[in-house]
């Protein structure tokens, strides 16, 4: 009877440690400095998630006009277009074309020691798509870019 109620809590808690680790795909997390760097270069969320939250940190010391960042959320495929489309969007549309469809999600734009976070359906991400996390101010995506993975 021991063994079986051991055996019982331990599937309990493996099946419970699981849930926490599809919980914790809901959210992206990142930082950015002024160094036009990302804490991470790939990033795991769940298409299952009712929602998506992305939330960015920039721990730089510069403000928002000299080294802003923004996180955008896009098929790897768009990230080119969309960034040279942000250009001449302008800062006052944080470098995001407003009703580009292909954008996915994007936060505001933020300076040195401010927060900005966004939530989308995960439905509107596929799993297994080829999808890329990036920043769209003015030349800052050749370097401020990661492989977003999407599983079930």
């Amino acid at each position: 009877m021991k063994i079986l109620s051991t055996s019982l809590l331990c599937l309990g808690l493996l099946a419970a440690s699981g849930f926490a680790h599809a919980a914790s795909n809901c959210t992206l997390s990142l930082k950015g400095d002024d160094a036009m760097q990302f804490d991470l270069k790939t990033a795991t969320v769940s298409a299952a998630c009712p929602t998506i939250t992305v939330e960015l940190l920039h721990t730089g010391k510069l403000p928002a006009a000299a080294m802003g960042h923004n996180v955008v959320i896009s098929a790897s495929k768009d990230v080119d277009a969309i960034a040279r489309d942000g250009i001449k969007a302008g800062v006052a549309n944080n470098y995001i074309t407003k009703g580009d469809t292909r954008v996915i999600a994007a936060t505001t734009l933020v300076g040195g020691g401010q927060k900005t976070k966004v939530t989308f359906p995960g439905k509107k991400l596929t799993a297994g798509g080829d999808y890329t996390f990036f920043c769209s101010f003015p030349g800052h995506s050749m370097l401020m870019k990661g492989k977003l993975t999407v599983t079930k």
